[in-house]
């Protein structure tokens, strides 16, 4: 640890204000039954959303914890960038035979969603006035693909897929 005699990033004081953070977001994540979620944007200079970010934050049954992101802005080497293509948050649900996954996509077409699915990868796109959606999500066990069914209602995304398939590649 460098000391700062100015009390800088480094600092007791800092640390102290990290561990404060800390201690609230586990106290947050007791109290709302194990979830935390927490979201922002960055405005250009007339008012207009440029960039979305956020997190959840899960403790799941046997307290596995498990953090997601969403957004579109990303980490990169020479810092945050905003692209054009948000990354939705979803739910994943294995119930036995089967998948349910419910994605929000806020300002979808529902002409504009594609499903795709490779082996124990299902891909996400999505368009909307304005919005475009791409998102990768493993699944625990491989899919039957043909089960594939979704709906689409107030921007959010059902997708129900029966386990069981073969690895396989889908054509385009």
């Amino acid at each position: 640890m460098r000391n700062n005699k100015l009390g800088g990033d480094m600092g007791l004081s800092a640390l102290f204000k990290g561990l404060g953070g800390f201690l609230e977001l586990v106290s947050d994540l007791a109290e709302n039954q194990g979830e935390i979620h927490k979201e922002g944007n960055f405005e250009d200079d007339s008012g207009r959303v440029r960039g979305v970010y956020g997190i959840t934050l899960r403790t799941e049954i046997g307290g596995k914890t498990r953090l997601e992101t969403f957004g579109n802005v990303r980490r990169t080497e020479s810092g945050p960038v905003v692209e054009e293509t948000r990354e939705p948050l979803f739910d994943l649900f294995d119930e036995g035979e089967e998948f349910h996954i419910l994605v929000e996509l806020p300002g979808a077409d529902p002409s504009g969603i594609s499903l795709h699915i490779c082996d124990d990868i299902l891909d996400i796109e999505a368009e909307g006035p304005g919005r475009k959606y791409a998102r990768e999500i493993l699944l625990p066990a491989l899919p039957d693909r043909e089960s594939l069914s979704h709906t689409f209602a107030n921007g959010i995304l059902e997708i129900r897929l029966k386990k069981g398939g073969s690895p396989h590649v889908q054509q385009d």
